[in-house]
């Protein structure tokens, strides 16, 4: 993951903002990529050839900061098994799986929304 600089305006709000516990989880898992992928981890362990498949539409490059960003907090699990090529699989930590019933409701209330859109559109 780049390294942002210490007097950026981003790193300045993270410090002040990451007092606020909402804040701090909102910032663990933002980014239109990291719900997804935890979401794919959700049945059990992927390989990351695997995950590529289940999102077609991330970049390889894409892919793999938010991989790296995920284990680095802690939600989510990387293993490297021993072959040629070595083969590197993903799990959810048991924190992230405490996020499953939060990521449901986001969904429910995700369509309910879209249909509220479409209704009044």
């Amino acid at each position: 993951m780049a390294r942002r600089k210490d007097t950026s305006t981003n790193s300045f709000n993270r410090e002040i903002l990451n007092g606020n516990h909402l804040h701090y989880a909102l910032d663990l898992i933002s980014g239109r990529w990291k719900i997804l992928i935890l979401e794919k981890l959700r049945a059990g362990g992927l390989r990351y050839s695997i995950l590529r498949k289940e999102l077609p539409h991330i970049s390889e490059r894409m892919l793999a900061l938010q991989l790296k960003e995920l284990e680095k907090d802690g939600l989510i699990t990387r293993s490297v098994y021993a072959g040629v090529p070595p083969c590197v699989g993903y799990t959810l930590t048991p924190i992230s799986e405490k996020l499953i019933p939060i990521w449901e409701q986001l969904c429910c209330w995700g369509a309910a929304h879209r249909e509220l859109q479409t209704t009044d559109n």
